[in-house]
C-alpha cells in the first residue's frame, strides 16, 4: 500500500479556512491562525499565495463560486496584514488570481476581482517591484468601462467596476518610478477615452458619471509637466472621433474639469495644445472650429493671470489667423478657394458665428494679461490690419477688396475687446505713437463701420474710471439736467491719471480734435457715430479736467456749429441737424461742468429757443427712436426724424454765440484770447488726398504737430498745387521719415555705446543751452513797475518807466501765496 505523506503545515492552514458549506463563509478562527503563521514565517508567504491561487483556479473551473469568494477574502486579509520583504512573490500570486477573475464571463466575478485589486492599490508597499506589469489590467478595466451587458443595472455595475479599477491602476503606478510609465500613449489612449465615454453617459441609476469625474480629476491632478500632453491628446482625439465639438457643451465641460484639476502653472500647456488642434482643423467645418474656440474661451477665463506663459503672441497670432481664414472661407464659399464639384460648401452664418467666437476669445485672453502684455497685444493686432502697399507680405486670397475690408473690421472688433477696461499709469509707454497714429488715421476712412469701431477703441483708451457707463454720456438729452455725481469724478481718480493723460493730450490732442471735426463731416455718419463722438468729447472733459482742454473743446463745439451752417461741405440735412444737436448736447454738458452761471444761462436760453422754434436742432428730435410709434402706424418712414427741407433760416437766437461765450468765460478767468480765436482744423497731406474708400487704399502721411510751436504764426503765401507738387511732397515726406528714423537710431546707439562721461557732458551742454534760452525769455518778458516809485528821470528831465523783470519784482507778503 502507498504511504500517505502529510500535507505541509501552510497547506493544512489554508484548507482549514474553507468550511464544508461555502455559505457559512470564511472560518475566522482558522484565518487568524493562517495570518499568524504568515507573519511568523514570511518565507512561506509566497507558497501560501501559490496554494490559494491553485485552489481558486480549481474552484472557478468547477463553478464553485462560494469558495472563490472565500479564497479572495483570505487573500485580501493576508495582503493587508503582511508587509515583509517577500511580499512581492505573494502579490504575483494575488494578481494572477485577480486576472483569473477578470477574465471570467461572470459579472459577479469581474466585480469581485476589481474590488480586490482596488484594495491592493490602496496599500503602500515597503519594497519596490522591478518586473510587475499592469498592461493587462489597463486593457481589461478599459474594456469593462465600455460594457454593453444586456441588463442595465449589471451593465452600470460593470462600468463602475472598470472605472474603479483604472483609478486603482493610476494610484498604484503613478508614483512608482520602477513601473512602466502609465502616462505613455499606449496606456493613456485606453484610460482617457474610457473615462470620457462614461462621463458623457446619460444613465442616472447609480450613474458612474460622478465616479468618473473624480477619477478623471485625480488622474489630471497627478500629471507632471511632461505628462500633460499625453493626457490631453486622447481627449482631443475622443472629441474629434465622436463629433463632440459641435455640441460645445460636453467639450466645454471636459476642459473645465481639466483646467480646474491640473496644476495652475501647467495651464498654458493645455491652451497651447488647443491652439495646435485649432490649426490642425483649419479646413474643418465652422461648427467644429467654433467649438474649439469656445473651449479656448472657457480655458482662458479659468486660467490665472499670466498663465498663458511664453506663448502670448502665439495665442493671438493663431486666433487672428483663424479669423482671416474664416473671412476668406465665407467670401469664397469653399476651403480651397474653388467651386469644383465635391468641395465642401461653406455656410456663411456659421462662419460669422465662428468669427464672433474668435473675437470674444481674444478679449477673454487679453483680460488675463498684465497691462504691459496687453499693450503689446494691441500693437501686435494693429500691425496685422491689412493695408495694401504697406503689408506687402500678406498672402493673396480670392476674397479681394471686400475680404480686406472684412478683415479690417474683424481686427478692429478684436481691438475693441482687448482695450475694454484697459488701465495704465503711463499712457505714452503703453500706447506709443506707432499705435495711436494709425488708429487715428483709420478714423478717416469712408467706411462707417470702421469709423465707429475706431471711436469705440478711443473711448476705451481715454476712459480711465468707467465714465462711459454714466447716463449722460450715452443719452445726450439736453432737456434734462445732468447728475454729475453719477460719474466717477473724484479728486483721487483725476490726479491718478491726470499727468499721463495730459502728456498724451499735449502730443496728440490737436490731432484728436481734428479727427473729431472731420468725423462730423462724413456723409455716412449715423446716430451711433454722433453719440459716440459726444461720448468722446464728454470723456475728454471729465478725464482731463483742465482749463486749456475745456477751452479747446468749446472752440471745437462752436466750430462744429459753423460746419453745420456752412453749405460748402454739401452735408445732408440729417448730418447738419445731427452736428447742431451734438454741439448743443456737449455745450449743455460743459456748462454744467464749469458751473459758470452766465455761461449756463446763455446755453439754456438757446436750448429753450430751439425747443420752441427748431426742435430738429436738438438730439431729442434728431436721434429719435420710437419703435412703438412706428409699429402703430405701420410706416417705416416715420421712424426717421422729422427734419426740415432746408436749413437756410438757422440764425439768431437758435445759435450759440462765440462772442457771448467768450465774454462770460473771460470774466471768470478763462483765456479770452484763445476763446476769441475760432478753431480751425490743421489739415495734413493725408486730408488733402482724394477720398479713401477703405483703410487699405491709403498710406499714412501724417505730420506730427507740435502743440507748443509758435512758428505757425508766420504764414506763407499760397502756392499753386499741381500734380508735381503732390508727387514731390510724397517723395520728400518719405525721405524725411527715413532721415528721422536714421537719426533716432543713431541717438539710441549713442546712448547705448558711448562712455558715461561723454553722455554726461552732452546732457550738461543741453541743460546749459536750455538755461540760456530761459534767460532770454525772462529778459523779454518784462512789465512796468507796480508803483510810481519805479519811475526814473532821463537825462532831459523826462520820466520813463524802468523795465523790471517779473522774477525781480517785490510783492507784499499778503500778495504771495
Amino acid at each position: 500500500m502507498p504511504v500517505l505523506t502529510a500535507l505541509p503545515r501552510y497547506k493544512r492552514l489554508v484548507d482549514n479556512i474553507f468550511p464544508e458549506d461555502p455559505e457559512d463563509g470564511l472560518v475566522k478562527a482558522n484565518m487568524e491562525k493562517l495570518t499568524f503563521y504568515a507573519l511568523s514565517a514570511p518565507e512561506k508567504l509566497d507558497r501560501i499565495g501559490a496554494y490559494l491561487s491553485e485552489r481558486l483556479s480549481r474552484d472557478v473551473a468547477r463553478h464553485r463560486y462560494g469558495y472563490v469568494c472565500i479564497a479572495m477574502e483570505a487573500l485580501d486579509q493576508l495582503l493587508m496584514a503582511c508587509h515583509c520583504q517577500s511580499i512581492n512573490l505573494f502579490v504575483e500570486s494575488f494578481l494572477k488570481m485577480v486576472r483569473k477573475l477578470l477574465e471570467s464571463d461572470k459579472p459577479s466575478l469581474q466585480i469581485l476581482g476589481t474590488n480586490s485589486f482596488v484594495k491592493f492599490a490602496n496599500i503602500e508597499e515597503d519594497t519596490p517591484s522591478y518586473h510587475r506589469s499592469y498592461d493587462f489590467f489597463v486593457s481589461r478595466f478599459s474594456e469593462m468601462c465600455h460594457s454593453s451587458y444586456e441588463d442595465p443595472d449589471i451593465r452600470t455595475k460593470i462600468r463602475m467596476a472598470g472605472i474603479k479599477g483604472l483609478q486603482g491602476v493610476v494610484r498604484k503606478t503613478v508614483n512608482d518610478e520602477l513601473q512602466a510609465n502609465i502616462w505613455d500613449p499606449q496606456h493613456m489612449d485606453k484610460i482617457v477615452p474610457s473615462l470620457l465615454f462614461n462621463l458623457q453617459s446619460g444613465e442616472r441609476t447609480e450613474s458612474p458619471v460622478e465616479l468618473t469625474e473624480r477619477c478623471f480629476r485625480e488622474l489630471l491632478g497627478r500629471a507632471a509637466y511632461g505628462n500633460i500632453k499625453n493626457a490631453i491628446t486622447p481627449v482631443l482625439m475622443h472629441l474629434d472621433n465622436h463629433s463632440l465639438w459641435e455640441g460645445k457643451t460636453f467639450a466645454v465641460r471636459c476642459f473645465k474639469i481639466i483646467m480646474y484639476s491640473i496644476q495652475s502653472q501647467h495651464s498654458h500647456l493645455v491652451i497651447q495644445q488647443l491652439l495646435g488642434h485649432l490649426d490642425a482643423n483649419s479646413k474643418n467645418s465652422a461648427t467644429v472650429r467654433a467649438g474649439i474656440v469656445e473651449v479656448l474661451l472657457e480655458a482662458a477665463a479659468i486660467a490665472a493671470s499670466g498663465s498663458v506663459g511664453p506663448t502670448v503672441l502665439e495665442v493671438f497670432n493663431t486666433l487672428l489667423r483663424q479669423l482671416r481664414l474664416s473671412v476668406d472661407y465665407e467670401l469664397t464659399g469653399s476651403y480651397d478657394g474653388s467651386t469644383n464639384i465635391g468641395t465642401k460648401i461653406i455656410k456663411a452664418h456659421e462662419e460669422r458665428q465662428l468669427q464672433e467666437a474668435v473675437i470674444r476669445t481674444i478679449g477673454s485672453f487679453a483680460n488675463t494679461l498684465p497691462t504691459y502684455q496687453r499693450s503689446e497685444v494691441m500693437l501686435f493686432i494693429m500691425g496685422k490690419i491689412p493695408v495694401p502697399g504697406v503689408h506687402l507680405a500678406l498672402p493673396s486670397t480670392g476674397s479681394g477688396h471686400e475680404g480686406t475690408r472684412m478683415i479690417q473690421v474683424m481686427l478692429l472688433k478684436s481691438l475693441v475687446q482687448v482695450t475694454a477696461g484697459f488701465q495704465t499709469t503711463n499712457m505714452l509707454t503703453a500706447l506709443p505713437s506707432s499705435f495711436l497714429e494709425p488708429l487715428l488715421s483709420f478714423s478717416l476712412t469712408e467706411d462707417p463701420e470702421v469709423r465707429l469701431l475706431v471711436l469705440q477703441i478711443l473711448l476705451s483708451l481715454i476712459d480711465r474710471h468707467d465714465n462711459r457707463l454714466c447716463k449722460f454720456i450715452f443719452t445726450p438729452n439736453v432737456s434734462e439736467q445732468i447728475d454729475i455725481h453719477i460719474c466717477n469724478i473724484t479728486a483721487e481718480k483725476l490726479q491718478y491719471f491726470k499727468f499721463s493723460l495730459w502728456v498724451l493730450h499735449s502730443q496728440h490732442g490737436q490731432q484728436l480734435y481734428r479727427h473729431i471735426y472731420l468725423g462730423c463731416k462724413e456723409h455716412s455718419s449715423g446716430r451711433q457715430h454722433y453719440e459716440t463722438l459726444f461720448a468722446l468729447l464728454g470723456l475728454l472733459s471729465v478725464e482731463l479736467a483742465n482749463e486749456e482742454v475745456v477751452v479747446d473743446l468749446i472752440r471745437l463745439a462752436l466750430a462744429l456749429q459753423d460746419l453745420a451752417l456752412s453749405t460748402d461741405e454739401a452735408l445732408p440735412i440729417f448730418n447738419r441737424c445731427a452736428v447742431h444737436a451734438l454741439a448743443a448736447a456737449y455745450l449743455n454738458l460743459i456748462c454744467q461742468l464749469t458751473t459758470v452761471p452766465a455761461f449756463c444761462q446763455h446755453i439754456h436760453e438757446v436750448i429753450e429757443v430751439r425747443q420752441k422754434e427748431s426742435p430738429y436742432l436738438l438730439p431729442e428730435d434728431v436721434f429719435i427712436d420710437n419703435p412703438n410709434y412706428c409699429s402703430l402706424l405701420n410706416n417705416l418712414s416715420l421712424f426717421l426724424p422729422r427734419l426740415p427741407s432746408s436749413l437756410e433760416k438757422v440764425e439768431g437766437d437758435v445759435l450759440f454765440l462765440q462772442s457771448k461765450i467768450t465774454e462770460v468765460l473771460g470774466g471768470s478767468g478763462y483765456n479770452t484770447d484763445r476763446l476769441a480765436t475760432p478753431y480751425v482744423p490743421q489739415y495734413t497731406d493725408e486730408d488733402r488726398l482724394s477720398k479713401r474708400k477703405s483703410i487699405g487704399e491709403t498710406i499714412s502721411l501724417q505730420v506730427e504737430v507740435d502743440v507748443f510751436c509758435f512758428s505757425v504764426l508766420q504764414r506763407t503765401p499760397a502756392e499753386e498745387i499741381t500734380f508735381e507738387t503732390l508727387k514731390n511732397a510724397i517723395v520728400d515726406s518719405v525721405g524725411m521719415e527715413e532721415q528721422e528714423r536714421e537719426r533716432r537710431r543713431q541717438v539710441v546707439e549713442k546712448f547705448q555705446k558711448a562712455p558715461f562721461e561723454e553722455i554726461a557732458a552732452h546732457c550738461g551742454a543741453r541743460a546749459t543751452l536750455l538755461q540760456s534760452k530761459l534767460n532770454q525769455i525772462f529778459e523779454i518778458t518784462i512789465r512796468p513797475p507796480p508803483s510810481p516809485s519805479g519811475t526814473i528821470s532821463s537825462g532831459y528831465g523826462q520820466t520813463q518807466s524802468r523795465s523790471v523783470p517779473i522774477y525781480e519784482m517785490k510783492f507784499p507778503d499778503l500778495c504771495v501765496y
